[in-house]
C-alpha cells in the first residue's frame, strides 16, 4: 500500500480506528551514530530504547531532523529544538528562522520593511547596537548574517554602530570565539575606512551574559545590561580580541563563560553603551535565548533586577521572539505564517521548562482550553546540568504517566531535555548518566500506555548525545595541541529515531518503505493517523502502512 493513499483532508481513516490513548515522546539531542566511546547513547544504559529498536524491526527507523527536512537553508545546518519541534507539529516544511533571514538578506527586503525603517529613525543622531552570539554555527545566529546587517546598515545610513559579542562555544568548538571576532574586527575596519565609526562596544561568554531562557537566572541578563547599557563590566580592554584572549587565559573559562567586558578609549571612558536615542537590534534569529533581553529592552515596567537607567530607544528583533507575547513589538523578518489543524482531541503537552514543547517563537496558545492543558516542570537553577544529569527526568515521567492512566487526554505529548541539555556541556560521563535518566522516563511512560492499551510513538527533535567529539574527515577524534580530543558541543547532522507500537496498535501497522528521506515533518501526518485520522493532503506524507495480509 502506498502512503500517499493516506493523504485525504481530516476525515476518518479507513483501517486505524479512533479512541486510543497516543503518548508522543521526544528525545532532545538522541541521534543515531556509529557505536563507540563517544556516542553516550551507546555507551549508556538504555533498554527501553534499545528493545524498541530491537524488538520490532518495521517499527522502528531513521528520520531527517536537520537541513532542509526541517526548513533549514542547506544540508550542512544542524537541527535544534525550535525548528524540530516546529516541523514536528507542522506536518509541512516551512521556511525557519536562518533560512528567512538569509532570503530577505538575499533580496534586501531586510532593509526595505517596517522593522528597519523604524529603527533607521535613530541612524541620524543615534548609534546603533546590534546584540547577539557571535558564531557559525547557525543555531542562534550565523556570523556571515551580522556581517552583511552591518555592510546593509552602513549602506541605508547607519554612521554609528556598536556591536556587543556573545562568544560561543556550543554550538562551536571551543576557543573558536578568538577566530570569529578577528573576522568581526577585519569588517568593522572596513567600514571605518568608509567613514563608519563602528566598533565592537561590549562582550561575554552566552551562557554567563544575556542568553538566559525561561526566566532561570536574570542575573545572566544583568550582566549583560550593565555591560551593554551601562558600560559597566568587571574587566575593561582596548580590543575584543584582546578581551577574549587573556579572558580566556586568565580566568580559565571557555568561551561559553567568559566574563562580561566593556571596550574602552585610551581615556578609560566605555566607547559604546547604549544611550537615549540609539537604535538596538537583537541579531539571534533564534528565539528562547533572545525573549528574557527583549523583556528587558522593551517594558518600562520591568522588576526582575535594578537597571539602574532605561534609555528610551529603537528597538528590533531579527525576528519576533514570542508570538503571544508579541516580543518584541518591532522585528526586522516576519515570521513564518504556519497553519495548524485542529484534530478536535484532548492532549497534555509535557516540558522541562529549558525546553517548551512548542517554542516560544511561534506560541499560538490553546486551540481549545477546555480540550488542552500544558505543563512545565520548573529546572534547577543556578547549576550546571552535569552536576544533576538526571534533571528532571522522573519528575517528567511521572506527570506524563498520571496523565496517561487518568484516562482524560487522548494524547500525551513528552519532552525530555536530558540528553541535549547535558551534553551540550561537554561532560562525556555526566551526559552517559543523563541519557540512562532519559530512557528510565520513557521506560516509566511505555508501561503507563502498555497499561491502558494505547499507542506510543517515540522519536527526538535533532543529535547531540551519540557523538561527543570533533573529527577529522575520516571519522576519526581530532585532537588539541596537547594532544586531548576536542570535545563536541553541539548539536549533530545525525539522523534521529522514530518508533511505534503499544497494545492499541493495529496488527499490520509497520513503516512503509516508500519515504525513504522521510524527515520530521511526516511525524505529524503519522501521529494522525493513529489517532484514526487521514491528515491533510498538504502535509508531508505519512511514514505509516497497514499490510492487509
Amino acid at each position: 500500500m502506498d502512503c500517499s493513499e493516506f493523504s485525504w483532508k481530516l476525515k476518518d481513516h479507513p483501517k486505524l480506528p479512533k479512541g486510543k490513548t497516543v503518548g508522543l515522546i521526544v528525545l532532545d539531542g538522541w541521534g543515531e551514530a556509529n557505536p563507540d566511546q563517544y556516542n553516550c547513547i551507546h555507551v549508556a544504559q538504555t533498554p527501553a530504547m534499545d528493545s524498541l529498536k530491537q524488538g520490532a524491526p518495521d517499527r522502528w527507523r531513521l528520520v531527517r531532523a536537520h537541513g532542509k527536512a526541517v526548513g533549514l537553508p542547506t544540508e550542512d545546518d544542524m537541527g535544534n529544538s525550535e525548528v524540530g519541534h516546529n516541523a514536528l507539529g507542522a506536518g509541512r516544511i516551512y521556511v525557519q528562522g536562518a533560512k528567512l533571514v538569509d532570503l530577505a538578506l538575499a533580496s534586501g527586503k531586510i532593509f526595505e520593511g517596517e522593522g528597519f525603517k523604524y529603527i533607521k529613525e535613530s541612524f541620524k543622531a543615534g548609534t546603533l547596537h546590534l546584540i547577539g552570539l557571535l558564531s557559525d554555527g547557525g543555531v542562534h545566529s550565523r556570523i556571515d548574517q551580522l556581517l552583511l546587517l552591518l555592510k546593509g546598515a552602513s549602506e541605508h545610513g547607519a554612521k554609528r554602530i556598536r556591536v556587543h559579542i556573545l562568544t560561543d562555544g556550543r554550538d562551536v568548538l571551543d576557543g573558536s570565539s578568538i577566530g570569529f571576532v578577528e573576522t568581526l574586527e577585519e569588517e568593522l575596519a572596513h567600514l571605518r575606512e568608509k567613514g563608519v565609526d563602528a566598533q565592537v562596544a561590549s562582550g561575554g561568554g552566552r551562557m554567563y551574559v544575556t542568553m538566559d531562557r525561561y526566566e532561570n537566572d536574570w542575573d545572566v541578563v544583568k550582566r549583560g545590561w550593565y555591560a551593554q547599557v551601562l558600560g559597566e563590566a568587571p574587566y575593561k580592554f582596548k580590543n575584543a580580541v584582546e578581551a577574549v584572549k587573556k579572558l580566556r587565559e586568565e580566568t580559565k573559562a571557555n568561551d561559553q563563560y567568559l566574563p562580561p567586558f566593556v571596550i574602552v578609549d585610551e581615556n578609560g571612558k566605555p566607547v559604546g553603551p547604549i544611550e537615549d536615542g540609539d537604535a538596538v537590534v537583537t541579531f539571534n534569529f533564534r528565539a528562547d535565548r533572545m525573549v528574557m533581553i527583549a523583556k528587558v529592552l522593551e517594558y518600562e515596567d520591568f522588576d526582575k533586577f535594578d537597571r539602574v537607567r532605561f534609555p528610551k530607544i529603537r528597538y528590533a528583533g531579527m525576528l519576533q521572539y514570542d508570538g503571544e507575547l508579541k516580543l518584541p513589538s518591532h522585528y526586522l523578518v516576519s515570521p513564518p505564517d504556519i497553519e495548524r489543524e485542529r484534530m478536535h482531541k484532548s492532549r497534555l503537552s509535557i516540558a522541562f521548562d529549558e525546553y517548551d514543547w512548542n517554542p516560544k517563537s511561534i506560541q499560538f496558545g490553546y486551540f481549545n482550553p477546555e480540550m488542552e492543558e500544558y505543563v512545565e516542570i520548573p529546572s534547577d537553577s543556578g547549576i550546571t546540568f552535569n552536576v544533576k544529569p538526571n534533571m528532571k527526568a522522573l519528575e517528567i515521567a511521572e506527570k506524563a504517566r498520571d496523565a496517561i492512566l487518568g484516562g482524560k487526554f487522548h494524547q500525551v505529548r513528552v519532552n525530555l531535555p536530558n540528553s541535549d541539555m547535558v551534553g551540550h556541556t561537554g561532560d562525556i560521563e555526566a551526559t552517559i548518566v543523563a541519557c540512562k535518566a532519559a530512557d528510565d522516563g520513557v521506560k516509566m511512560i511505555l508501561d503507563a500506555i502498555e497499561q491502558v492499551g494505547g499507542i506510543y510513538v517515540v522519536t527526538a527533535d535533532h543529535g547531540n548525545a551519540e557523538d561527543m567529539v570533533k573529527r577529522d574527515k575520516s571519522g576519526k577524534p581530532l585532537l588539541d595541541k596537547k594532544g586531548n580530543i576536542q570535545i563536541l558541543t553541539s548539536h549533530t547532522l545525525q539522523p534521529v529515531p522514530i518508533a511505534i507500537g503499544g497494545p492499541g496498535l493495529v496488527p499490520g501497522v509497520r513503516f512503509c518503505n516508500d519515504v525513504p528521506n522521510g524527515g520530521l515533518a511526516n511525524v505529524a501526518a503519522t501521529v494522525m493517523n493513529l489517532h484514526g485520522f487521514a491528515a491533510p493532503s498538504d502535509y508531508e506524507p505519512t511514514l505509516i502502512e497497514v499490510n492487509d495480509n
